[in-house]
């Protein structure tokens, strides 16, 4: 009997991150186009965080894109063999053609050159083909340009860009250090690359995030203030960039990286955020602020700790939650409690509701909280609720799906 041997395929290793961080980009195809900038070495890591998101990568470089970074780390980056040519297969009508396959056009380093160009409608590179077409077919073009600062000065180029804006095309603010034009952070072109083609569940909605903790004074160096890290404010302002909201997050005290493409207002008392909330008009306003029940008269100066104890006379602070409401179409509060049971933790978010008139209500226990990771409990106005616990990202991800298409039930 004659035995056959089967030769195990291995995996390319492009596939063992595919979704590693989240499944934003599965199913989608992204062209990224790569020109003659020195970012250029920039981009076998954008690849590879484009595919931990589940997207598939299809590189394209320019022949100046091939003097930079060598096709073969592309390939090695996305499991695709890189197109620097266009030969006889036509790949950008498969791609970027009228019925083609790609989700989106990335151009990711752009040069001023190649902006120029595909503005004024000159193909005589890969990339341009590629630009063109995908302008011709309404393939959605993201742009991320990297240059000299003067560059990206220069009129005529801020003139192309505006003209390729008029077009639907979307360019990624640089980055400007040592009097260059920098490739953008590449958080930011990954979010922007979600934003651009993900559900647009919040397209033309105004998101106001409210996080960290207000500080109350108690002299010039002291203050009273709550535990909060801010992070799951960030997570919750992030999804909902993500979903294509205006978004706008109000920063107290806080510990947590803020994205700089995020719009950001402080805040630092409980009267700060009063000022604010006063004035705030959104669709949308969740706020997962550890705001202080409590403040103190403040004294000036630092109060000698060698004169022994002293004696702090506490007064409530203002109501946050019933000032937003005015302002906010939907309102979603945050309960937290430590050392509750699970019926008495959901008792005190329905009671909290009720007194407000919120529209959802996300409890939790402090205990249960720690960095990057918590438990919560969603409480809808029918008094159904629904728990999670996992990291602030999935967190952000439930509370969001619950305020667009309420509770699994």
């Amino acid at each position: 009997m004659r035995l056959t041997r089967f030769r195990k395929v291995a995996m390319h290793p492009s596939e063992r991150i595919r979704g590693a961080k989240s499944e934003k980009l599965k199913g989608k195809q992204l062209v990224l186009a790569i020109t003659g900038s020195i970012a250029a070495v920039e981009t076998v890591k954008l690849s590879r965080e484009l595919i931990r998101h589940g997207a598939e990568v299809v590189p394209v470089l320019s022949k100046d894109a091939t003097e930079i970074v060598h096709p073969n780390a592309l390939q090695f980056a996305t499991g695709r063999v890189p197109i620097t040519r266009i030969d006889g297969s036509v790949p950008y009508i498969e791609l970027v053609g009228t019925e083609g396959t790609a989700d989106l056009l990335l151009i990711a380093p752009a040069t001023s050159n190649t902006i120029a160009k595909v503005a004024m409608g000159i193909d005589d590179t890969v990339v341009t083909t590629f630009a063109q077409n995908a302008l011709g077919a309404g393939i959605p073009i993201l742009v991320a340009p990297a240059m000299h600062e003067t560059m990206y000065n220069n009129p005529l180029i801020a003139g192309h860009i505006r003209a390729l804006e008029k077009l639907g095309v979307e360019f990624i603010t640089p980055k400007f250090e040592e009097e260059k034009a920098k490739l953008a952070d590449l958080d930011e072109i990954v979010e922007r690359v979600i934003r651009r083609i993900g559900t647009r569940e919040l397209e033309g909605k105004r998101v106001v995030v409210i996080t960290g903790s207000t500080m109350e004074p108690i002299d010039d160096v002291r203050v009273v203030t709550n535990r909060t890290s801010g992070e799951t404010g960030v997570e919750l302002a992030r999804a909902a960039f993500e979903k294509g909201a205006a978004v706008e997050l109000w920063l107290g005290r806080h510990h947590a990286n803020v994205p700089l493409f995020l719009p950001t207002k402080t805040f630092e008392t409980t009267e700060d955020l009063m000022a604010l909330a006063t004035t705030m008009e959104a669709d949308i306003c969740i706020v997962p602020a550890a705001i202080s029940d409590f403040t103190t008269k403040k004294t000036k100066g630092k109060i000698p700790s060698r004169e022994g104890a002293i004696t702090l006379e506490l007064s409530p602070t203002p109501k946050i939650l019933p000032a937003l409401r005015k302002g906010a179409r939907v309102l979603v509060g945050f309960k937290a409690e430590a050392g509750v049971s699970a019926s008495d933790l959901k008792s005190r978010a329905v009671a909290l509701m009720k007194e407000v008139g919120l529209d959802l209500v996300v409890a939790n226990d402090i205990a249960k909280v720690s960095r990057g990771k918590t438990a919560i409990l969603i409480v809808d106005r029918k008094g159904e609720a629904e728990s999670f616990g996992g990291s602030k990202s999935l967190a952000a991800e439930k509370i969001w799906r619950a305020v667009l298409h309420g509770l699994a039930r």
